[in-house]
């Protein structure tokens, strides 16, 4: 992160229904590959794809490539504040992200959804 996350930018990057319902996901399950969040969300692998991009460069998100797969994990020197309303809005919004999270849940292990959906 070049800058250092300040309220507004992080709450400016966020207020997207599709960014925030990522972040969610990824702070549950702590790193996650593009075809996963793709199914998890039920939408396209361009727009997942293009909000991930959006919360990598505003500093939220860190990628890692693994053979053809790009994972995404929170980033590594996000503050303490950003990691707290995160996980604060997690566990107080477990509901709003239950469809999600069982779409996510019903591609099976990690392993069979690395073979399954990538």
């Amino acid at each position: 992160m070049a800058e250092p996350l300040i309220p507004t930018s992080v709450f400016k990057c966020l207020a997207d229904d599709t960014r925030v319902r990522l972040m969610l996901l990824i702070t549950a399950q702590q790193e996650l590959c593009v075809c996963e969040l793709t199914c998890a969300l039920d939408e396209s692998q361009p727009k997942v794809s293009r909000h991930l991009a959006q919360l990598r460069t505003c500093g939220l998100l860190a990628d890692r490539r693994q053979g053809q797969w790009v994972y995404y994990r929170l980033h590594p020197s996000l503050p303490d504040w950003v990691s707290a309303v995160l996980q604060t809005t997690l566990d107080a919004n477990k509901h709003w992200l239950r469809p999600d999270a069982r779409r996510l849940e019903g591609m099976g292990g990690r392993p069979e959804r690395l073979a399954a959906c990538c």
